[in-house]
């Protein structure tokens, strides 16, 4: 472990890293708002035919109700949260879950190009929780302490 947290302080103490991570958050924050806002507004995702897969799938989704709006909710939440200074981390563990199954679902219905963009969202939250490697180590050792 000592080659990772040497590296992590490495690159905690370059300012181009700095930048690149509040920018970072940024991204990942403008990614959520927009679909999180329409879906905490009630209002549909998209307005695909539902006679395709894709289509057919967040119409479901849309009729879930309270369950769609919930969704849109967690998503504005941790848009805020990464943006908040003493929250980020909080923000980058419950990015997780949520950008992982935006994946899948967008791999296993077969989406044309977004299986990229949200890859890339992936791997940003992955680097973001990095970035955060202290403070997740001591969530882990309280979590799993004796």
């Amino acid at each position: 472990m000592p080659f990772i947290e040497n590296f992590h302080n490495e690159i905690q103490s370059k300012k181009l890293f700095v930048l690149f991570t509040w920018g970072t958050r940024i991204l990942l924050a403008l990614a959520f708002i927009p679909s999180g806002l329409k879906k905490v507004l009630g209002e549909r995702f998209t307005i695909l035919d539902i006679e395709t897969s894709v289509g057919f799938f967040f119409e479901a989704l849309y009729r879930t109700g309270w369950y769609y709006n919930f969704l849109g909710f967690m998503q504005l939440l941790v848009a805020v949260l990464i943006l908040i200074p003493r929250a980020t981390t909080l923000g980058a563990l419950l990015y997780l879950p949520i950008i992982i199954n935006i994946f899948i679902i967008v791999v296993a219905m077969h989406f044309t190009g977004t299986p990229y963009i949200v890859g890339l969202m992936l791997i940003a939250n992955l680097y973001l929780l990095f970035w955060d490697y202290n403070k997740i180590k001591k969530i882990v050792f309280i979590l799993f302490e004796k």
